[in-house]
């Protein structure tokens, strides 16, 4: 079966993109494809590279990165709710001239139409 992801929830302070990240993880362990994960509000700041929690907690901005290169899915980032939570991209930073940018990698900046083409590639679209 074929899944997709909306994760709508931040990083730290609630449970929901933790538990996304952990059903993605079942989701390849129980031999399903993942075709994407979308990342929209609150849930575009696990793409800020910058965000540095506590020793004793799960990075999961590094997280994702390392399921998404391990098991080739694309980690997409909504754009406009992005930048009003401050998450740039290089080229974006140089438009705003501002002098750094934190979108990690692999996330990338993409517009709603990606969303819709992850849901069309799908057999389950999955909000979290």
């Amino acid at each position: 079966m074929k899944f997709a992801m909306l994760v709508t929830s931040s990083p730290y302070g609630e449970q929901g993109s933790s538990s996304a990240y952990q059903f993605a993880e079942a989701v390849i362990a129980e031999g399903h494809q993942l075709v994407g994960v979308f990342f929209y509000q609150q849930g575009t700041l696990n793409g800020n590279g910058l965000l540095t929690p506590a020793a004793d907690e799960v990075n999961l901005v590094q997280a994702w990165a390392k399921l998404a290169e391990q098991h080739g899915f694309g980690l997409d980032v909504c754009v406009s709710a992005a930048l009003r939570r401050g998450v740039v991209d290089a080229p974006e930073a140089e438009r705003a001239q501002l002098s750094h940018y934190n979108l990690a990698a692999p996330f990338a900046l993409t517009g709603l139409g990606q969303l819709a083409e992850l849901s069309a590639a799908c057999d389950r679209l999955v909000q979290f």
